[in-house]
């Protein structure tokens, strides 16, 4: 039996954009950028964070100031309840999304074997 893998993948993108665990985060999401104030304050926090990631993929050393200033914006960030709570629906939006890759890797691990038990 023939499965066109990009019909389920599509199906999955929808499954997914229905879950309640991305629809908390569309609402929170709208939330923040409804208020300009928190809207900045969050791009800033992405700016920094995406910055950060960028260099680290990149072998260039990330300066104890831009730590610093990292470390600031997360203390802010953190402190402001729709941000917050923008940011724990973002990490379970990922868990979800890290569990579905593991289901859809099971095939290969299980013709490759699972190199974490090697």
């Amino acid at each position: 039996m023939s499965v066109n893998v990009y019909d389920v993948a599509y199906d999955l993108e929808k499954a997914l954009r229905h879950s309640e665990e991305y629809s908390t985060l569309k609402n929170l999401y709208d939330e923040v950028n409804a208020d300009e104030s928190s809207k900045r304050m969050f791009e800033n926090f992405r700016d920094i964070q995406v910055n950060l990631q960028q260099k680290q993929m990149t072998g260039q050393e990330i300066t104890q100031e831009e730590v610093e200033q990292a470390q600031k914006t997360v203390a802010l960030v953190q402190q402001h309840d729709k941000i917050s709570q923008l940011m724990e629906a973002e990490q379970r939006v990922s868990v979800l999304i890290g569990e579905l890759n593991k289901v859809i890797m099971k095939p290969l691990e299980e013709l490759y074997g699972n190199p974490e038990e090697n």
